[in-house]
């Protein structure tokens, strides 16, 4: 049986894990470890899926601003996405997603963004960010940058650069 809930500090090893076995590396770790000391950060949008009791995936939402003209709007980053190799390809992925979208959603977030696979995320709504007048702040394939609106409309009139934090960078 598998569930989906909010990251708890006890969390944090097995999330690490989970990250380097999915990755082969530190980034992802130490992105996540420099995401949780911002100000920003919500627990309830870094949210782990547990099976038979243990971590086996991690899906993190932070903030990201577009910087469209004079003003910035607010949005969220879909970023790292992780599922333990071993458990790949049993829907895990797509769970954190949906759920992950859903407490955007309940929270009052209306845009997300993700630099991922574009074979994967049209599936949740996702569509190319360049399409609607956004731009990444970092060299990335077109159909890899992608936006969904939570709220229908909430894009109209925006266009602009992506702002991400400052941990963002060192990846």
């Amino acid at each position: 049986m598998r569930l989906i809930r909010p990251e708890e500090t006890r969390d944090h090893d097995a999330i690490s894990r989970v990250h380097r076995a999915a990755f082969g590396q530190e980034s992802e770790v130490k992105l996540i470890i420099e995401l949780r000391k911002s100000k920003d950060f919500s627990p309830e949008l870094s949210l782990v899926a547990v099976m038979d009791g243990e971590i086996v995936g991690h899906i993190l939402f932070s903030p990201v601003m577009i910087q469209s003209g004079k003003r910035s709007v607010h949005a969220l980053a879909l970023a790292p996405m992780a599922v333990q190799p071993e458990s790949q390809k049993q829907g895990i992925g797509s769970q954190l997603v949906e759920k992950g979208l859903e407490c955007c959603r309940r929270l009052g977030h209306q845009i997300v963004i993700v630099v991922g696979h574009p074979e994967y995320y049209p599936r949740f709504g996702f569509s190319a960010a360049r399409a609607r007048g956004l731009e990444a702040p970092f060299p990335v394939p077109e159909e890899a940058f992608m936006v969904i609106e939570l709220t229908q409309g909430v894009l109209d009139g925006v266009s602009g650069m992506v702002v991400y934090p400052a941990p963002f960078k060192e990846i």
